[in-house]
């Protein structure tokens, strides 16, 4: 005989997933806890701060500060959308999640991954037009070119968002429901599918190539052509500035494409579950994290407005004191 608590579990089983987290049973799970939780509080932070120095600071209304806005708006999305989840079952002891929560958790990180992928590539061409067409460049990048080139970078991450996160739901699960890691991301969601998935696997990694292919080629392309460019200078200031231009970005390219490339281009066999989720957590904790830091230490012109703000929020708080 069943108690009524155990028969409640057990529907609530038969139909919610359970995320295993990134915790799981270790010893040390207060230490990680806290450790995400900072990380957590530090992108929110750090992102929300870059987004409004961006917009206070008329210096910094060019496309490629614009663009840069649009990735911590992207990230600050992406961190809220899996770690409060994770963070608040492992407080309160309860990990499932919704099939229909699932679902909606899915779909906006593939959106916003997919929104990424583009962006970071609009970003590569801005830089090629800004250092190998500085002449056409107000023409190649004016605020109508850019606020195409955003809508399109969403537009593309919604589709991918509604082409796999529907299909991926439609499944089966007739095995364990738990989900082998801290958010509902497809590949560990689809290894709970008693169906033959492999129809389905083959033409999520051919979209997932094509979502990274495009990308690529045209971050490569640019690249390509400005170290081509940067060759031929004979200045070694301009030089030195042309690398300075490009060297946060091709950092958040590395960061941001390895642990995609990894997660989902590598056959299974390469790697475990666990080795996943430390793939998973990469991408969506860290480089959130990473990323506002790369753009205001490696740029003048952002820890400059940066210092400008700090000191009109001293002078105002001087001024303050002394009506007072």
């Amino acid at each position: 005989m069943y108690s009524g608590k155990h028969t409640s579990e057990n529907q609530s089983s038969s139909t919610s997933f359970i995320l295993v987290g990134l915790f799981g049973e270790t010893r040390h799970a207060v230490l990680f806890y806290t450790v995400t939780f900072i990380f957590f509080l530090m992108a929110l932070a750090g992102n929300a701060l870059l987004i409004l120095l961006i917009h206070a600071e008329s210096r910094l209304h060019t496309p490629m500060y614009f663009f840069i806005s649009q990735l911590s708006l992207m990230d600050l999305m992406y961190i809220s959308v899996t770690v409060p989840k994770m963070l608040l079952g492992q407080v309160t002891g309860d990990n499932t999640i919704s099939p229909s929560g699932c679902g909606i958790q899915m779909f906006f990180y593939l959106t916003l991954a997919g929104a990424e992928f583009f962006l970071l590539a609009a970003m590569a061409y801005d830089r090629y037009a800004a250092i190998c067409r500085p002449l056409h460049y107000p023409l190649l990048m004016n605020q109508r070119v850019c606020q195409l080139l955003i809508s399109g970078c969403w537009f593309l991450g919604t589709v991918d968002g509604l082409l796999l996160t529907p299909i991926t739901m439609s499944f089966p699960f007739c095995q364990s429901r738990k989900i082998l890691n801290f958010f509902c991301e497809a590949p560990a969601l689809l290894k709970l599918s008693c169906s033959d998935i492999s129809l389905y696997k083959m033409l999520m990694y051919l979209c997932c190539v094509l979502m990274l292919l495009i990308p690529v080629t045209v971050i490569s392309s640019s690249y390509a052509l400005i170290l081509h460019l940067i060759h031929r200078m004979t200045s070694v200031e301009g030089r030195r500035k042309a690398f300075a231009t490009c060297s946060s970005h091709i950092i958040v390219v590395l960061l941001f494409f390895g642990a995609a490339i990894y997660t989902y281009m590598l056959p299974s066999s390469y790697h475990t579950a666990e080795e996943d989720m430390m793939g998973s957590a990469f991408y969506t904790i860290i480089t959130p994290v990473l990323n506002p830091l790369i753009y205001s230490l490696r740029n003048k012109d952002v820890s400059g407005a940066l210092r400008s703000a700090l000191q009109s929020g001293m002078s105002l708080r001087r001024v303050a004191n002394g009506k007072t």
